[in-house]
């Protein structure tokens, strides 16, 4: 979810979303869900070799403490886990008082999405610095869940690099869209990038003409649907146009993309436009770590 700084969050994604994704895996031929055992589709016969991701990463990180199909999505939660220890304990700095809830401040001395910080001062990096931030416990451990099993469908299907542009890109996207809707909002959250990962698994389901293919498309819309339905409540404080700016961002950067099986020639290019993506959101880091230490 992406939050707003009227409102504390109370996050719908528990109730909606739970794709258990861990034996799953798309069969190259037919696209029917078969699992990570299967060495021949048990629908179309098809022989199955490795998975990309397989292929690249042959074996476990730390001795199979951690599986390379969740070793990117990991990396990712590290850094919003660190992002979100970092504001805590900045946060009892400023107010005297340990909590679970960073202070607003905090938030935007991180790198939150602020209009006139942005539009005004210059400092683009919140628009990606703002997608690592969490305004509370349930914030993230709602976020995380999600993006825990939803990552692992995208870099299966898309491959890690096509995985990380995404996520990257969706993430700007969808703060664009806060950035031109809400200016003067506050707003964080991973789901901008989140709902790139929906756009792009609803444009792998528009690829794909088949009744499966039609299954896939239609599972992540009503994914979209209920969370953006969700989201008109004013309880909840929910910014549905990061949510709407990163869903589109992610669909069409899914949908020109494609799918290393689909387009595999473009390997060379996606590896590095990951780079690409990676340098910029360190220097954006970078630039957020120089803003906080100038305040101090």
């Amino acid at each position: 979810m992406l939050l707003q700084s009227e409102k504390r969050w109370r996050g719908p994604w528990h109730a909606i979303m739970r794709l258990t994704v861990d034996k799953r895996r798309m069969c190259p031929n037919c696209r029917a869900f078969i699992t990570t055992d299967d060495k021949v589709c048990p629908y179309c016969d098809a022989k199955v070799g490795p998975r990309a991701i397989d292929r690249a990463y042959p074996s476990d990180v730390l001795g199979g403490l951690i599986p390379h199909a969740r070793f990117t999505t990991l990396m990712i939660l590290l850094i919003n886990a660190g992002f979100y220890l970092a504001t805590v304990l900045y946060s009892s700095r400023i107010t005297g008082q340990m909590g679970l809830d960073p202070d607003q401040g905090a938030l935007l001395d991180f790198g939150g999405k602020s209009g006139y910080d942005i539009l005004v001062r210059g400092q683009w990096w919140r628009l990606i610095t703002a997608g690592f931030l969490h305004g509370g416990i349930m914030h993230i451990l709602m976020n995380s869940w999600v993006l825990f099993d939803l990552g692992v469908a995208v870099e299966e299907a898309y491959g890690t690099s096509r995985y990380l542009v995404i996520y990257f890109i969706s993430t700007i996207t969808g703060y664009l869209a806060s950035l031109w809707w809400a200016p003067r909002v506050l707003s964080i959250g991973a789901s901008a990038g989140i709902f790139g990962l929906i756009g792009a698994m609803i444009a792998l389901g528009v690829h794909d003409r088949s009744s499966r293919g039609t299954a896939i498309r239609n599972m992540y819309l009503r994914w979209a649907m209920y969370v953006l339905i969700i989201g008109l409540l004013p309880i909840f404080a929910i910014d549905n146009a990061a949510h709407i700016g990163g869903g589109i961002g992610g669909f069409v950067l899914g949908y020109f993309a494609g799918t290393p099986r689909l387009s595999g020639a473009g390997d060379g290019f996606w590896r590095g436009a990951a780079i690409f993506a990676a340098a910029v959101t360190a220097l954006a880091f970078v630039q957020m770590f120089l803003g906080l230490t100038a305040t101090q």
